[in-house]
């Protein structure tokens, strides 16, 4: 069994003889001159000698100090060089995780410029609509669609979410012109989703009871919006996702109403972490990158 002093102590002991000066060595581990003196004054207690001798105004080490002080630092940076090779695979390596929607629609059409810009870094992507265990998952970030707040993690606003009825040219010619109830009428795409309800019902529809006529039910809206390109329905969509595919009339929006429910995509990474170099980076190109495609506010 090691008979190991309080490492904090000793720490602050490595510290101070390396400086001689108790308050070079405060300044360089965050701490008081006070703080650094308590510590040292511990250790010497523990070990039942002086380390350092107090003269007027300065520390100097004593012969036990002098020949503990080079052993203790070679032990910590035997420390530190164990370390590194952790810090430097976790640096070499960003996780996130992220909805099959914000993935296929916006985010890996844009990973590649942060991969370009550290190639240094690898990164992972993971798609699911379950919550990223930061825990168990060794996920270094998440984009989540919600209301927050999640405990424990830092959240950035990336993009509110909102929605309206989108479809092909052809179906537009096919089936339209349109109000509003006359989507009750034609193909919905995944007809279940409570948005639709929720967007008829802003637009006066009067809903009847009961859920609303059967249609095909698809997972997310990446799937939805191309099953809506391809002419199988209308879709109820967010214009941000799709804004190319408009700009290029591969889908249309037969209505001026955009609704919302307070949802919106968020950047999330547990508090502990904001500060890691990785996280800090990747944080910094993704806002730049939304700020370039959001529209600027009236």
């Amino acid at each position: 069994m090691r008979r190991i002093p309080p490492l904090s102590a000793v720490r602050v002991f490595e510290a101070a003889a390396r400086h001689e000066n108790f308050t070079s060595a405060a300044a360089e581990l965050g701490m008081s001159q006070a703080a650094v003196s308590y510590q040292v004054k511990l250790l010497e207690e523990r070990l039942g000698v002086p380390l350092f001798r107090r003269e007027k105004k300065r520390v100097v080490l004593t012969e036990a100090g002098r020949r503990a002080a080079p052993q203790v630092a070679r032990a910590f940076d035997a420390l530190d060089s164990a370390f590194a090779a952790i810090r430097a695979d976790d640096e070499g390596l960003l996780t996130v995780s992220t909805s099959n929607t914000f993935a296929n629609t916006w985010l890996a059409w844009r990973l590649g410029s942060f991969q370009m810009a550290h190639p240094d870094m690898a990164v992972r992507l993971l798609t699911s609509d379950s919550l990223a265990d930061f825990g168990g998952d060794e996920v270094d970030v998440g984009i989540r669609a919600g209301v927050g707040p999640w405990p424990d993690l830092s959240q950035d606003l990336l993009v509110p979410i909102d929605f309206t009825p989108m479809c092909s040219p052809g179906f537009m010619r096919r089936h339209g012109p349109f109000v509003p109830a006359d989507l009750l009428r034609v193909p919905l795409i995944s007809p279940h989703d409570i948005w639709w309800p929720f967007w008829l019902r802003e637009a006066g529809v009067d809903m009847p009871e009961g859920p609303l006529r059967a249609g095909v039910r698809l997972d997310s809206q990446a799937h939805e919006g191309h099953a809506a390109m391809a002419g199988q329905g209308m879709a109820m969509l967010t214009p941000f996702f799709w804004r190319n595919d408009l700009a290029e009339n591969r889908l249309v929006r037969p209505f001026e109403q955009v609704s919302t429910r307070g949802y919106a995509y968020w950047l999330v990474y547990p508090e502990a972490r904001r500060s890691v170099p990785k996280i800090k980076r990747f944080r910094e190109w993704l806002l730049a990158e939304l700020a370039r495609d959001l529209p600027s506010p009236v």
